[in-house]
């Protein structure tokens, strides 16, 4: 005999095969206006799960630091506006060979016969010096904008990264809410036997009922109540699994915690968006389209910089320096300065420069079509996400419609053959489509769930349901 058991657990792994971008945002409206401290949190919903993990996610962190560096690759360029100035000194003490001395002697006092050369003797020298490039063919210009593209880039990097970080988030925390739906249908299951074991007690006491059929109650109930032993183990293991993606000390989460009811699906739901609108959005919003796009942006910067070593390079430099070798005290007569104006052009280069250039277009054309295949993929996946949605919602209407027609049919069996007109193995059958009938419906309306998750994570829709987070 199939047992529910069997069936939910075949649920619960086509559910772990469904790829973990597949949230669900549509349903957790009511929100929670509890703070992030997960022990004062009771009842656990989608929108406070994201929060925690928008918040505690070692990845974010990670991809949030690639941004910092980014920016300050920004304020590295901007510093090229700016004059480099270098101050420089030393000081060294000099003792010569007497050979070297009296040859030093000897010659000073070619010029100054009363010359005299001090041995050892101290050295002492300081200067400044500035340049500044006034023009280097633009380079800087370009440099700058590559360096704010690459910006750019990193910060729509982070997007992305929230926006899988949440479609993991939704996944694992819907699998953990159909493992709790499976607790209560087991629950219901078990209810029901132990139910029907009392009444066949009660018949059997008074001679109207036979023994065998209190044994198969009490078989039905104990199978019930291994069903619900897996269930709960299942949803426990759930629980286990987002309280790690969420950080949460220990994967787990704090005694008395429980999730959010499943709500009923609202009319929106159940409504079907226009394909174009959506593919637009998606083109308009994805952040991995958005930071191929700067992608292009920042390549058209790198073929300027290239071309500017087809200009020369204008470099004002002054310096002022002293040079003393009796005290550490400078006079007037021993410091020097000077200012000039150098250009530096590479006429030739055998070639590097057009090549350099050329690599640069061959890149800005690959990232190109890198963009045209990247929109032609997404649509895809928007397109794939409607198709699934469809038969969400188709499935769910029939599921639903099948578990009011197999209740119904359940809790007419049961009156008849508690008076006498139906057998007991009609009975058994009724209860066991039931239970499994309700596993589908769960299944259907997680699933309606996951099929809205995937459109909005295909469109990256769930970035704006979270952007206050």
């Amino acid at each position: 005999m199939q047992r529910f058991r069997i069936h939910f657990a075949a649920i619960l792994l086509v559910m772990c095969l469904i790829p973990t971008g597949t949230p669900v945002w549509a349903g957790s409206e009511t929100g929670s206006n509890a703070g992030t401290d997960i022990q004062s949190i009771k009842v656990l919903d989608l929108d406070m799960t994201a929060k925690i993990a928008l918040a505690e996610s070692p990845t974010l962190a990670a991809a949030q630091q690639r941004v910092e560096q980014a920016r300050q690759l920004v304020n590295q360029a901007r510093g090229t506006y700016w004059p480099n100035i270098v101050a420089d000194g030393s000081v060294n003490r000099v003792e010569l060979s007497e050979t070297q001395y009296k040859t030093q002697v000897a010659s000073a006092q070619v010029l100054n016969p009363l010359a005299t050369i001090q041995n050892p003797d101290d050295y002492y020298k300081a200067g400044v010096t500035a340049n500044w490039t006034l023009f280097d063919g633009f380079r800087r210009k370009f440099t700058n904008a590559g360096a704010r593209h690459g910006q750019e880039q990193s910060e729509q990097a982070l997007l992305d990264a929230r926006r899988l970080l949440l479609s993991a988030v939704a996944a694992s925390y819907y699998r953990a809410q159909l493992a709790s739906e499976g607790v209560a249908i087991a629950m219901a299951d078990e209810s029901f036997n132990l139910k029907q074991v009392s009444d066949a007690n009660a018949r059997l006491r008074v001679g109207t009922g036979a023994l065998s059929d209190v044994l198969n109650f009490e078989i039905q109930a104990n199978a019930a109540k291994d069903d619900l032993i897996n269930a709960r183990q299942e949803y426990v293991a759930a629980m286990t699994g987002l309280a790690a993606l969420l950080g949460i000390p220990d994967a787990r989460f704090p005694e008395g915690l429980s999730l959010a009811a499943l709500e009923e699906e609202s009319g929106t739901i159940m409504e079907m968006p226009k394909q174009a609108t959506q593919i637009t959005y998606a083109h308009e919003n994805r952040p991995d389209i958005l930071a191929t796009a700067k992608g292009i942006e920042r390549a058209d910067a790198d073929i300027g910089t290239a071309k500017s070593r087809y200009y020369p390079a204008l470099v004002l430099s002054g310096n002022v320096s002293g040079e003393h070798s009796e005290s550490r005290f400078f006079e007037g007569d021993d410091v020097g300065n000077s200012v000039g104006l150098f250009l530096n052009w590479d006429l030739f280069s055998g070639g590097a420069d057009r090549a350099r250039i050329a690599e640069a277009k061959h890149k800005k054309k690959e990232e190109i079509k890198n963009l045209d295949a990247l929109k032609i993929s997404v649509a895809n996946e928007v397109n794939d996400a409607l198709i699934g949605l469809k038969a969400a919602q188709q499935q769910l209407e029939l599921q639903r419609k099948n578990a009011s027609l197999v209740q119904r049919n359940r809790d007419l069996v049961e009156k008849e053959y508690a008076a006498g007109q139906a057998s007991l193995v009609r009975l058994n059958e009724a209860q066991r489509n039931l239970t499994q009938a309700q596993s589908r419906l769960a299944f259907a309306r997680l699933s309606l769930r996951f099929a809205w998750s995937t459109l909005y994570t295909a469109t990256a829709k769930s970035l704006d349901l979270y952007s206050k987070y």
